[in-house]
């Protein structure tokens, strides 16, 4: 039955409640990241460009991180049956090849009416974050029994 794919239900969060996902990022991400998106940007995809820059070795796209976000929201919390309405981010440091990046998100507001999930959004590698912000989901109610 599609009920046993749900995640929470809006009657089931509440503020303070948390979720995350982790990811080692491997060259082979990065690589078909950049072939699915189309951002070959060579920062990410070519070290001697990469070497010449700030970072001095290639980076992972800020948008993988942002992805990683989407997973824990769509499988984790709330979970399957959300919608994932917006996002405001902020990138923070480079992740590398081989960084485990471990995305969380926290609820901080819920709109009983609108049906809306306010969650704090944090990407970190170790204890250094990476990513932050905020996003915002909709959510199921509980259906009628």
């Amino acid at each position: 039955m599609m009920q046993e794919l749900h995640g929470y239900y809006l009657e089931d969060l509440e503020v303070g409640m948390t979720a995350s996902y982790a990811k080692t990022i491997t060259e082979a991400d990065v690589v078909l990241f950049a072939g699915i998106t189309g951002d070959d940007n060579p920062v990410h995809i070519n070290a001697e460009y990469a070497a010449q820059t700030m970072f001095e070795q290639r980076i992972v796209h800020g948008m993988f991180s942002a992805g990683l976000i989407s997973a824990v929201l769509g499988t984790r919390m709330p979970g399957p049956g959300a919608i994932y309405i917006d996002q405001e981010l902020r990138f923070k440091a480079p992740v590398h090849i081989g960084d485990t990046v471990v995305a969380s998100a926290k609820v901080l507001e819920i709109d009983e009416k609108r049906r809306r999930v306010k969650l704090e959004t944090i990407c970190r590698v170790g204890e250094k974050v990476v990513a932050e912000g905020t996003a915002t989901n909709m959510v199921d109610r509980r259906p009628a029994e």
